[in-house]
């Protein structure tokens, strides 16, 4: 059965979807955009102090399933720029210190808000 996952500890969605959708032991996450869930604004900065606030951002949602980055086996990344990549990669590797998910990384044309990352993650219990 289908279950959707929702905390105001994440950005709302800003459109026709869930933050998450668990099912059979699964939890499908949309894609986290850097948006502070407290001012509702994206975080001001660089590429690093984005993915920190995606990867808080997809922690409170895990959190609020029950799950947690050691649950995730898959995401995807999508930056405006690959040269974007390494510092990233630095910031997201830090959540992952064993056993990290797989992933594809994608840059794109354009992201939601002009933000520098995007990244959705599936979690299996």
């Amino acid at each position: 059965m289908k279950k959707v996952i929702a905390t105001t500890n994440a950005p709302g969605a800003i459109g026709p979807y869930s933050q998450a959708i668990e099912v059979n032991g699964t939890l499908y996450i949309s894609g986290q955009v850097p948006v502070d869930p407290a001012t509702g604004k994206v975080v001001e900065g660089g590429i690093k102090e984005q993915t920190e606030q995606v990867m808080k951002n997809i922690s409170a949602i895990l959190n609020e399933a029950g799950y947690s980055f050691d649950n995730v086996v898959k995401s995807t990344c999508l930056l405006s720029d690959m040269s974007n990549f390494a510092a990233m990669n630095e910031v997201y590797g830090s959540y992952y210190s064993e056993n990290p998910p797989a992933r594809a990384a994608f840059a794109v044309k354009e992201l939601p808000l002009s933000v520098l990352v995007e990244i959705e993650t599936i979690a299996v219990k």
